[in-house]
């Protein structure tokens, strides 16, 4: 742990942008300790997230604990700069704040100053000195979302020490069965199985996309009396390279391309793999070109680049089927948020640390694909499908829906 902070800072003076977002964020945390500025938030409730992914999953249990008294006071941390970033004026929390690196001396300033009511840690953040810190406090702390698998370093023989960190806490709410028996076999009991709060979220999104079509106009105009439209989210490069393919070879569907990243670099090589097929978003919306004008420009198009942020989650209604990026490198990013739309959902094969994706694999909603042959199959048999798939899709996210009620109802004893 020590060694991974120290390949952190040794990474921000050689110039790393995120490293140096990272230690400078955490010093200023500290800092603010120093100057008593934490005392307006004295017994908060303090939730953890790692990013803004495990953010939109305490988030529905924040709204929550807001409706009921909005007196209540709410401080969030992140480890990441870009969860901080994304998050750090966000209306319902008293205070945003950077966690300082977890050591034992961080982690007993940073309690001493906030002094929380309690502690809530969003899926995989379980940092030993701060639930130790609590534990010594008598501070209750409770983890969220959490799932577990045997290959995980908890269960390692190298890492069995790390099990009294789940023991010290309050209570652990994991998202399925799997999870609570494996937890069982290593002597850590104090669990309940409540789901993933994420497919709550997602459902309190399509709700209020579905009530507005704010700046959506384009993106309608684009779809606009087309029935083999293909929504792909969160792309990389890996991903684009495998669509562009698709669409040279299928001529009859259309694309709306939302990129996880918009640097220029990105950017130009998205320009030119799809080379006379483009039209931008921000072209459309930005430019001074008459509206009867832009509205032939996408009813012609065959690929929209959606090129300013905040916008999937509700475009992904104008398709028929999703692609979701990121299943070449890391992992898939979020496929629920396109199936609660009745939506079937391809993605790439670094999927299987993901617990929905392979419920909608289940489900017959879901296709993992390796290569351009195995998209060309899983896109066209979801188009020529689309309404028997998705409608498997939105009934597999309504049977995962209540985590945050279940939460909610043990945490607080309601």
């Amino acid at each position: 742990m020590y060694f991974y902070f120290l390949l952190i800072r040794i990474a921000a003076l050689f110039g790393h942008e995120k490293a140096r977002k990272l230690v400078r964020g955490q010093r200023e945390t500290l800092a603010k300790g120093r100057e008593s500025e934490w005392a307006k938030v004295h017994g908060a409730i303090w939730f953890h997230a790692a990013s803004v992914g495990e953010f939109e999953q305490a988030r529905p249990l924040i709204e929550r604990l807001k409706k009921a008294d909005e007196r209540t006071k709410i401080v969030v941390t992140f480890f990441s700069p870009s969860g901080y970033e994304a998050r750090k004026n966000h209306e319902l929390a008293d205070g945003v704040y950077y966690l300082p690196f977890a050591t034992r001396r961080n982690a007993k300033r940073f309690i001493k100053a906030l002094q929380p009511k309690m502690a809530i840690f969003v899926k995989y953040e379980f940092w030993p000195a701060y639930i130790r810190e609590l534990k010594k406090q008598n501070i209750p702390s409770y983890s969220i979302c959490s799932i577990f698998r045997p290959n995980q370093y908890f269960f390692r023989w190298w890492g069995k020490g790390q099990l009294k960190v789940l023991k010290r806490f309050t209570h652990l709410y994991v998202q399925d069965e799997g999870s609570e028996r494996l937890l069982a076999m290593h002597g850590v009991k104090n669990v309940t199985v409540a789901g993933d709060t994420r497919f709550d979220r997602v459902l309190q999104v399509q709700q209020a996309s579905l009530q507005g079509t704010k700046n959506l106009t384009p993106i309608a105009q684009f779809a606009e009396n087309f029935k083999r439209v293909v929504v792909a989210g969160s792309t990389w490069q890996e991903d684009e390279l495998l669509l562009a393919q698709y669409m040279s070879d299928n001529p009859d569907c259309k694309l709306i391309l939302v990129p996880h990243e918009l640097n220029e670099k990105h950017l130009h090589f998205i320009f030119n793999l799809f080379k006379g097929q483009l039209v931008t978003y921000s072209a459309i919306t930005q430019g001074a070109a008459p509206a009867i004008s832009s509205r032939n420009i996408l009813l012609h198009a065959r690929v929209l680049l959606i090129d300013i942020m905040g916008l999937l989650s509700s475009i992904y209604r104008f398709g028929q089927v999703a692609y979701i990026g990121g299943g070449f490198g890391e992992g898939i990013h979020n496929t629920i948020e396109a199936a609660v739309y009745g939506m079937p959902v391809v993605f790439g094969p670094n999927y299987h640390h993901f617990r929905e994706a392979q419920g909608l694999i289940d489900a017959g909603a879901g296709r993992s694909i390796k290569n351009a042959a195995e998209l060309e199959k899983a896109l066209n048999e979801s188009l020529d499908n689309y309404e028997e798939m998705g409608s498997c899709a939105a009934q597999y996210v309504e049977s995962e829906k209540g985590a945050t009620r279940k939460i909610y109802e043990q945490i607080f004893n309601l």
